[in-house]
């Protein structure tokens, strides 16, 4: 064990002993995706009483454990991956209904974010048995926290994972997202990610933010019009080491409003109030309800200044 977590166990007993982890339930667990410092106690205090770990590589995660100070037999680590997931739930449900308590985590992050975990968790519930989530690292929310991604519209951010492999379906799948009015983010490999830059480029001007190595000694967080991430890769060759999380900004929007929407607001105005008028046009048009907020602001001060004169 590193001495720099032998403190840490006391403490995960200390916070998080006293509350209640029942048996016959699986803790899914999220952990680090590079620094073994982003544990938390709760997890640390999970893996500590669990009968079983399941997890994607059992030596990855026997590596991890020791780091810890966390003694489990190679007979407490079930191997449960993408290739056999279906199969290993059943070992699972097999041992919460004798009362084990099973923590799943996969190699970094939080498991069912593009990770194997989703199958097991509905078998889980399909067995009428409770899983428990303990929530901690994640390459998605950690790249979007510091991504300034500013949207006009407010609408949050769309996770689409991995884009396919073959360059054609990539491209299709790109152009489906340029339509998209939220942000994107994406998911790539080292090996992989240059392709993609080439791939994205069709977006032109609009901002794409890349982390990689996320919460490692080379963590680096860019970003660049997409247009110009091909240059940036070719570059310099360690631009494009480490695993990737890619986020597209949303598209900026147009300073002039939709003539449509303009002309839906203001048949909507004649008949119904303010607020139910912008939210038809809305929904009509999909346009940010903010946005058609001010635009029927500014219909009924021109409206009114008409009727004074």
């Amino acid at each position: 064990m590193s001495t720099s977590f032998a403190s840490a166990l006391n403490a995960a007993r200390d916070a998080a002993g006293a509350q209640n982890y029942p048996q016959g339930a699986l803790y899914v667990v999220a952990t680090p995706i590079g620094n073994l410092a982003d544990i938390t106690l709760r997890a640390l205090h999970v893996l500590q009483m669990a009968d079983n770990v399941a997890c994607e590589d059992t030596r990855h995660t026997q590596q991890m454990l020791r780091a810890y100070g966390l003694d489990k037999s190679g007979q407490q680590l079930i191997a449960l991956h993408q290739h056999n997931e279906a199969e290993r739930a059943s070992q699972v449900i097999d041992l919460l209904r004798q009362g084990k308590r099973v923590v799943y985590v996969s190699d970094a992050g939080t498991p069912g974010v593009s990770d194997p975990g989703a199958r097991l968790c509905a078998a889980v519930q399909a067995a009428g048995l409770r899983s428990i989530p303990l929530p901690g690292a994640s390459s998605v929310t950690t790249a979007v926290s510091v991504a300034g991604i500013v949207s006009p519209d407010a609408q949050g951010f769309l996770f689409a994972g991995f884009l396919p492999t073959k360059s054609a379906e990539r491209a299709a799948a790109i152009d489906q997202l340029a339509t998209e009015p939220r942000a994107v983010v994406l998911l790539e490999a080292p090996h992989r990610i240059e392709e993609m830059a080439k791939a994205l480029a069709v977006l032109g001007e609009r901002p794409v933010t890349l982390a990689r190595e996320i919460s490692k000694q080379f963590e680096q967080i860019t970003t660049h019009a997409a247009q110009a991430l091909p240059d940036w890769f070719q570059a310099d060759s360690q631009h494009s080491r480490g695993e990737f999380v890619v986020v597209i900004h949303p598209a900026p929007r147009s300073a002039e409003h939709d003539p449509r929407e303009q002309q839906i607001l203001e048949l909507l105005l004649a008949e119904l109030p303010m607020k139910t008028a912008v939210r038809l046009a809305s929904q009509i048009t999909g346009g940010a309800r903010n946005r058609l907020y001010d635009l029927a602001l500014a219909l009924r001060s021109g409206s009114d200044a008409q009727a004074q004169d």
